[in-house]
């Protein structure tokens, strides 16, 4: 799955000459359910004010924020399901939400060269097929590279927001507060109420509930 990002304007117009530098960050490796998300961004010139490491910034400026990149900021989204997380492992969904995150946007911005930095120690590079772009990893990135920044909130916003709506399907868990993570009222739900179609089967507390449910 892989949703649109911004090509409202003419990419040449508003961005640095030169081979453009995409930030790839992702949200969601650590949940017990829901998918992993990824975000790719190349940021206009000048860039927004104040991007940075999203889980240091509160929600009301993570929001703000993302209304600014999405506006006008070229940017691709890359999401890797329960299903695919469960038949790959995670390590490898991750590389692939990120590869899918940087396809959708060359394809969104027209572009066919670009160079990318990866919040982290790894890259897709080699683990993902498909990725075909330099990249350099950047541990700590998501405070370091203003673009790795901007990914870091894209991400983590819109799988939030898909966590909160799922949580509406799924009542019992408490992921508009925990957004999918192992915390005190999910485990407790988990043990009462088993796993739902949307819990990681592949991760040992899931399919722990699963067994004793």
């Amino acid at each position: 799955m892989m949703l649109s990002g911004s090509s409202a304007f003419d990419f040449a117009a508003h961005y640095a000459p030169g081979l453009p530098v995409a930030g790839v960050d992702e949200a969601g490796r650590g949940p017990l359910a829901g998918p992993v998300v990824a975000a790719a961004v190349v940021l206009c010139k000048p860039g927004p004010k104040g991007v940075g490491d999203s889980k240091r910034l509160s929600p009301a400026r993570r929001a703000v924020l993302e209304a600014e990149i999405r506006a006008t900021c070229a940017f691709g989204i890359g999401v890797v399901d329960v299903a695919e997380i469960d038949r790959i492992n995670i390590f490898a969904a991750t590389m692939l939400a990120m590869t899918r995150a940087v396809e959708r946007l060359c394809a969104a911005a027209g572009l066919e060269d670009i160079e990318t930095l990866i919040d982290g120690n790894l890259t897709p590079a080699g683990r993902a097929s498909g990725w075909r772009w330099p990249a350099r990893a950047i541990v700590g990135g998501d405070g370091k590279e203003a673009c790795i920044g901007a990914a870091s909130i894209l991400a983590k916003e819109y799988r939030d927001r898909w966590m909160v709506q799922a949580a509406q399907r799924h009542p019992h868990y408490g992921w508009e507060r925990n957004k999918g993570y192992g915390s005190k009222e999910h485990m407790e739900a988990l043990r009462r109420h088993g796993p739902s179609p949307l819990h990681r089967m592949s991760f040992a507390p899931v399919a722990q509930a699963a067994m004793d449910f």
